[in-house]
C-alpha cells in the first residue's frame, strides 16, 4: 500500500512537470526563439505556446518594441585636430528576431560599435565649429550608416540623436571668452544705438522747439507791428479829429469876436489901447529874443489910426465900421467828417486779435508732426496773418482810396 502511494505521487509530480514544461505564455510584443534538440525550430509571439517537454527549449526572449540605448561619451578627433566628447542616443527596433539572435552575438554592442565608428568618420571630416552647428547633418549621416549596417541583423534604426558635444576645457574657455566679447560688443552697439537715437530725438526736439519759438517770435513781432501801426493810425485819426475841433472852436471864436467888434463900433483910441495891451504878450513868446519899439511911437499910432478911421469935424480920426447888411458869415460845413468821431472798434482788428488768441492757446503738437493751421490764418505762415491780410491792413484810412470808397474811422474800407 505504501509503495503504490509513493509511485502515484511520483507520477503526479511527473505529469505536472510535463504540463509546466509543455505550455509557455509569450507576452505581447515579445518573440521567443524555440530550439528543438539544439536546432532552431520556430518563433513564438504573443499568446500561449505548446512545447515538447525535454525536447524543445526557449533559446532567447527578444523584445520587439522600439528600444532606446544611450551610449557613453566617445572621444572624437575633428578635422582641426581637436578632441571632443560626443554622447549619442540610438532608437532602434528588432524586426527579425531570428537574425538578431543568430546573425550577431550581441546586437546592442554591435550597434554601439558601429555608431562610434560612423561618428568618428563623419566628425573627422568637420571642423569644431561645423560639428557644433551641424547636428542634423551628423544625425542624418549616422542614421543612414547604421540602418544599412544593421539591416542584416534584423534591426531597423529609427533615429540617432546627439545629446552633447563637449569640447576640451581650453576650447570651452576660449568659446566663453568669445561669447562674452560678442555679448559685450552687442551691448556696446546697442548702447551706442540708444545714445544715437536719443541724440537724434533730442536734436529733433530742440529743432522743433526752436522752430516753434521762432514762429512764436515771428507772430509776436507781426502782431506787435500791427498793433503799433493800428495805434499810430488811431492816434493820427484822434489828432485829426482834435485839430478839426480846435479849428472849429477858433473859427467860432473869431466869428463871435468879429461880430462883437462890429456890433460895438470901437473908436481908434480903444483899438490903440488894445494894441498896447497886446504888445507885452507878443514880447513874452519863446521865439521873441528882441523887441524893437520905434522912437517916434506917436507918429506910429497916428498912422495906425489913419488906417482904421476917418477925420471928423473936430479933426479927430474915428473908426468907421463897415456897413452891416444883416448877414452873419459862417464857416462852411465839411462833408464826410462824421465818421471821424466814431469810437466803435474795428471788426478786422477784433478778428486778428481773436486769431492771435487762438494761436496762443493752441496745444503744441508732438515732435515730427505737422502743425495744424489756426482758423483765420494761412497754412505755412506759423499762425500769422496772410500777406494779403497784412497788405490790406496797411492801407491808411481815408488816404489813397479808390473812387467811390470812403475811409472807415478804424481803417476799414467802405464802398458806396
Amino acid at each position: 500500500m505504501g509503495a503504490e502511494l509513493i509511485i502515484g505521487i511520483i507520477l503526479l509530480v511527473l505529469i505536472v512537470t510535463i504540463v509546466v514544461k509543455s505550455v509557455v505564455i509569450v507576452p505581447q510584443e515579445w518573440a521567443y526563439i524555440i530550439e528543438r534538440l539544439g536546432r532552431y525550430h520556430s518563433i513564438r509571439e504573443g499568446g500561449p505556446a505548446i512545447l515538447v517537454p525535454f525536447v524543445d527549449r526557449t533559446r532567447e526572449r527578444v523584445d520587439l518594441r522600439e528600444q532606446v540605448v544611450s551610449f557613453p561619451p566617445q572621444p572624437v578627433i575633428t578635422q582641426d585636430n581637436l578632441t571632443v566628447n560626443i554622447d549619442t542616443v540610438v532608437y532602434f527596433k528588432v524586426n527579425d528576431a531570428k537574425a538578431a539572435v543568430y546573425e550577431i552575438a550581441n546586437y546592442i554592442a554591435g550597434v554601439e560599435q558601429i555608431t562610434t565608428t560612423t561618428l568618428r568618420n563623419v566628425v573627422g571630416g568637420m571642423t569644431l565649429e561645423q560639428t557644433l552647428t551641424s547636428r542634423d547633418r551628423i544625425n542624418t549621416a549616422l542614421r543612414g550608416e547604421l540602418d544599412e549596417a544593421t539591416e542584416r541583423w534584423g534591426i531597423r534604426v529609427a533615429r540617432v540623436e546627439i545629446k552633447a558635444i563637449d569640447p576640451p576645457p581650453s576650447i570651452q574657455n576660449s568659446m566663453e571668452q568669445q561669447m562674452k566679447a560678442d555679448r559685450e560688443k552687442r551691448a556696446m552697439i546697442l548702447t551706442a544705438e540708444g545714445q544715437r537715437e536719443s541724440a537724434i530725438r533730442s536734436a529733433e526736439g530742440n529743432k522743433q522747439s526752436q522752430i516753434l519759438t521762432a514762429e512764436g517770435a515771428k507772430q509776436a513781432a507781426i502782431l506787435a507791428a500791427e498793433a503799433e501801426r493800428q495805434s499810430e493810425i488811431l492816434r493820427a485819426q484822434g489828432r485829426r479829429a482834435a485839430l478839426y475841433l480846435e479849428a472849429q472852436g477858433e473859427a467860432k471864436a473869431i466869428e463871435k469876436k468879429f461880430a462883437a467888434i462890429k456890433a460895438g463900433k470901437p473908436t481908434p483910441e480903444l483899438l490903440a489901447y488894445e494894441y498896447l495891451q497886446t504888445l507885452p504878450q507878443m514880447a513874452e513868446g519863446e521865439a521873441s529874443k528882441l523887441w524893437v519899439v520905434p522912437s517916434d511911437f506917436g507918429k506910429a499910432l497916428e498912422g495906425f489910426t489913419r488906417m482904421l478911421g476917418a477925420p471928423g469935424e473936430d479933426g479927430v480920426f474915428r473908426y468907421e465900421p463897415s456897413p452891416d447888411d444883416g448877414t452873419v458869415s459862417k464857416p462852411a460845413e465839411d462833408d464826410g467828417v462824421e465818421d471821424w468821431f466814431d469810437t466803435s472798434s474795428d471788426p478786422e482788428i477784433a478778428k486778428q486779435v481773436a486769431a492771435a488768441t487762438a494761436a496762443a492757446q493752441q496745444e503744441v503738437p508732438p515732435v515730427g508732426s505737422d502743425v495744424p493751421p489756426v482758423p483765420g490764418t494761412e497754412v505755412g505762415t506759423g499762425g500769422a496773418a496772410s500777406p494779403a491780410q497784412l497788405e490790406a491792413s496797411r492801407e491808411v484810412p481815408g488816404i489813397g482810396l479808390p473812387d467811390g470808397a470812403q475811409g472807415h474811422p478804424n481803417g476799414q474800407e467802405q464802398r458806396g
